[in-house]
């Protein structure tokens, strides 16, 4: 309870004295003096240990801070953080426990205060979780079981040229394996693909979005990239329109790239080219990595076992499919007529089976690119699923697939 509104000081030695005179009960003393019995008896002892400052106040800074950061390990987390301006408390704590992992340092909320005070952390806004999607991949369980490639949104560098940086990494260990500026072409992407699987072997899968040059409107949604995939034995696996989220491990990398090496862009190309290579060595060798357990990509990555084949076979298909080449001009020869299959396929060979309505299914590989209509002769292609329409590969009527080669 408060002291009656005079000098507290006063206030305090005139309730001594009177406690020391001991005419009155302690408890109507408390009460005359506004306060309880145990603030009482703590001025009386107070007084009793030490009579000239007993009553004086104290200090309420507690004599023991167990969160309080030592001046050089603070200096130290600040250095770190203003050298990687994008590392939060959780990787800034993981790097430099393995730089120096006999010093004890401070958990990373206590971190997270610190770079608070500094103001070293700007606050965002709130936003609420987004619901759980389904993944609809196969799993990964380790390394090159799937890459991830894409485009990151392209942005002009300072002398205005246009910059479209081709990103590559491994899903299960997050590793960035490359990040080119290249042209958004074919003829741009494989090249540097090519080199990336001929350097690190073959992944199980390579997943991307559904446009050029990855895929195309074309039967199946091939290109002649992802075409030279399927022959190396590589699967394809293409997020659904419109749901980025599908490759979020990915998006996720972009976000953290364009933060360090687009905000401001380099002067030209072979400056942001540089910022880039930096940025990889960084990511992959230095950043810890929440979903790894704070380590850094590159103490789980591996190189794939399946290396890349010395020749490129032609597919194999079941006895009951037809094999037909394709022709320069994108067809085939079935029936006596000419069928137009993709300009992707020109020079491969395709299979033909005949369904149980009559009609023939067109594939290449496991990817099937239509139905030739037993009536018109012409290929009705299969199409990437779009929000709002029938999945791939539903045609207008019940169709009974042959199994694939």
């Amino acid at each position: 309870m408060p002291w009656r509104e005079t000098c507290r000081m006063d206030e305090r030695v005139k309730f001594m004295a009177a406690w020391l005179e001991g005419e009155e009960s302690r408890s109507s003393l408390c009460a005359r003096h506004g306060i309880s019995r145990k603030t009482g008896y703590k001025w009386a002892s107070r007084y009793a240990a030490d009579p000239l400052g007993g009553l004086a106040n104290r200090t309420h800074v507690p004599l023991n801070i167990p969160h309080k950061i030592e001046a050089g390990v603070a200096a130290l987390i600040v250095a770190l953080r203003r050298q990687r301006p994008s590392w939060g408390p959780r990787k800034l704590r993981a790097a430099l426990m393995r730089r120096e992992p006999e010093r004890g340092w401070p958990a990373a909320s206590t971190i997270g205060d610190l770079l608070r005070r500094e103001g070293l952390v700007q606050r965002r806004r709130c936003r609420s979780s987004p619901l759980v999607q389904t993944q609809p991949f196969a799993g990964v369980t380790q390394a090159n079981d799937t890459w991830c490639v894409d485009f990151k949104g392209w942005f002009r560098t300072g002398d205005g040229q246009r910059c479209d940086p081709l990103t590559v990494s491994d899903a299960y260990s997050r590793y960035l394996l490359s990040c080119r500026i290249v042209p958004p072409t074919g003829e741009g992407v494989q090249p540097v693909i090519e080199r990336l699987l001929r350097e690190h072997g073959l992944p199980g899968a390579i997943r991307s979005d559904n446009g050029p040059p990855f895929a195309s409107t074309a039967a199946g949604g091939l290109s002649r990239l992802s075409v030279s995939w399927l022959k190396l034995g590589i699967r394809l696996e293409r997020i659904e329109p419109g749901c980025p989220q599908q490759n979020g491990r990915h998006e996720r990398m972009h976000r953290t790239l364009k933060a360090e090496t687009a905000r401001p862009p380099a002067a030209d190309p072979v400056a942001q080219q540089v910022c880039f290579d930096v940025f990889r060595q960084v990511y992959n060798e230095e950043r810890p990595h929440e979903a790894l357990g704070q380590v850094p990509p590159a103490t789980v990555w591996r190189p794939s076992l399946r290396s890349y084949p010395a020749r490129i076979e032609d597919p194999v298909y079941r006895p009951d499919h037809a094999m037909r080449r394709v022709r320069s001009n994108g067809e085939i020869k079935w029936g006596g007529d000419l069928v137009f299959i993709s300009e992707a396929l020109i020079g491969e060979l395709v299979g033909v089976a005949e369904t149980e309505a009559g009609d023939w299914i067109v594939r290449f590989i496991d990817v099937d690119l239509g139905i030739i209509d037993r009536t018109t002769r012409k290929l009705r292609r299969f199409t990437a699923p779009r929000p709002g329409r029938r999945e791939a590969g539903t045609p207008t009527q019940s169709v009974t697939h042959p199994p694939g080669p």
